[in-house]
């Protein structure tokens, strides 16, 4: 396989179901193929897809390994997998068209647009959260339990879901801190609902995919044929590949239920970067962090992580892992350059994008 990978090059740009890649970038092309496919081997994951956008422009795309072990079915740029919280970033845009149209306000509560949503108690006092720190993950909201991220057989909708954890105490004081939750993204998820009266996969579909026309994104459901779907994987208690167990994270979807693989993600990426769909204000705003108690900078800006590397350069990113699947996504602007990766095997760990992807970093 690794030599099929490494030197199945032609001399041009070639484009097939399973690869795109532009000759140009040939040498750096054989080195994420080169590492990506041991990563792969070496931690026993099934399939993955890897895609990398430089100036506006998408130079590689692949899918490597199967999608399914038991038809033998390999993975294409199009298959689908689950993105984890990596979904976030796009509710995360989602909310900002909605703040921009003006059917949003980052410091209104959530109150304001779910009448009934009880006042949050932090150690005896009553708190209302906003929607701007439910973006910036500092509404002080506790995670799901290990019940509730793993429940099989469930149907319930995005505002049934707020109900698990609606009426608990908060774990800090809202703006204090920040700690990501994925109830943060779930209540947002369900106030947009509110606000806009349409359902979050249509919010996806008229805001996200329809106009940054990426066709391989969607909210998961196990309950309906969805062309292109990976199986996903995980390890038994022996460390064997296995099928993942069935759940249904649909009341989930604006935290971390949508399926999507790397060549949208650096499509989305690169829209986030160049695109003239998104306005200048939009983009201003989105890596713009909260500040916590004490003028505090967060490391979180409306679901992105904000860094720095080495050399002073800024980059966005976002990292997802879920039953059955795992995903990143880098913006490096300096550079005009987007990665991304996904897999469908539960990830102990993080995709090693920075190895994998050196030959573009340079770091």
């Amino acid at each position: 396989m690794l030599i099929v990978f490494l030197f199945g090059f032609t001399a041009c740009e070639k484009r097939t179901q399973h690869i795109l890649y532009d000759a140009k970038y040939k040498k750096e092309i054989e080195y994420v193929r080169k590492e990506a496919s041991v990563y792969l081997m070496m931690d026993n994951i099934p399939g993955a897809t890897l895609a990398v956008c430089k100036d506006g422009k998408i130079i590689y795309s692949e899918g490597m390994g199967l999608a399914s072990k038991d038809l033998e079915v390999p993975v294409t740029r199009k298959t689908k997998f689950r993105i984890g919280a990596v979904s976030e970033i796009f509710t995360s845009l989602i909310y900002q068209f909605l703040i921009e149209n003006g059917t949003l306000h980052a410091d209104s509560t959530v109150q304001t647009y779910i009448p009934g949503y009880p006042e949050s108690v932090f150690r005896g006092s009553l708190n209302k959260i906003s929607l701007g720190q439910l973006a910036s993950h500092s509404a002080g909201i506790r995670e799901p339990n290990e019940e509730e991220q793993y429940w099989t057989g469930q149907n319930i909708t995005i505002q049934n879901g707020i109900d698990l954890f609606k009426n608990d105490p908060l774990d800090f004081k809202p703006g204090w801190y920040e700690a990501a939750s994925a109830n943060d993204y779930n209540l947002l998820g369900a106030v947009m609902e509110k606000a806009t009266g349409k359902n979050f996969p249509f919010l996806l579909k008229e805001y996200i995919t329809d106009t940054l026309n990426l066709t391989n994104t969607e909210v998961d459901n196990p309950f309906k044929t969805v062309i292109g779907r990976s199986d996903f994987f995980d390890f038994n208690m022996i460390a064997q590949v296995i099928e993942s167990v069935f759940i249904d994270m649909r009341y989930r979807a604006p935290s971390d239920g949508i399926l999507s693989n790397a060549e949208d993600l650096v499509k989305f990426g690169n829209a986030v970067l160049n695109s003239d769909r998104i306005s200048g204000q939009i983009k201003e705003r989105l890596f713009v962090p909260n500040k916590l108690l004490g003028e505090f900078p967060s490391n979180f800006a409306n679901g992105w992580i904000v860094q720095k590397t080495k050399n002073g350069e800024f980059y966005y990113g976002k990292v997802g892992k879920v039953k059955g699947g795992s995903a990143v996504l880098l913006l490096v602007p300096d550079k005009n350059l987007v990665l991304a990766m996904t897999t469908n095997m539960t990830s102990n760990g993080e995709i090693p994008l920075f190895k994998i992807f050196n030959s573009f970093l340079n770091e």
